[in-house]
């Protein structure tokens, strides 16, 4: 959907995502969207060289979320907004389902 304005489908994902979860990684965007990781790393690499993103590492796993400084995060997030609300049902609950721990054994769902 935003892929003509933002230049690739890829950049599309990686802002989506993190537009819906808040952060992620290039392996958990790669395999939510089923596609391959280099696409997805070149994408991040670009938006955090550009302002966009910035990341931090928690172990060996670097997280990237939105970079608060950017002047145009209040408009891009908006526009992010709108786009997931176009999405059909199903891929809206999955990108806003962000469970990062297994639920524990016998708990009521």
């Amino acid at each position: 959907m935003l892929e003509p304005l933002l230049g690739s489908i890829s950049s599309e994902r990686v802002l989506v995502f993190l537009a819906a979860r808040e952060e992620g990684y290039a392996r958990e965007i790669a395999s939510f969207f089923a596609t391959s990781l280099t696409p997805i790393q070149k994408q991040l690499d670009k938006l955090e060289a550009g302002g966009v993103l910035v990341s931090r590492t928690a172990g060996r796993t670097r997280l990237y979320t939105f970079n608060p400084r950017y002047p145009f995060l209040g408009e891009l997030t908006a526009i992010l907004d709108k786009a997931i609300s176009f999405y059909d049902q199903d891929l809206q609950a999955r990108l806003l389902l962000n469970r990062r721990r297994p639920r524990r054994k016998g708990k009521p769902l």
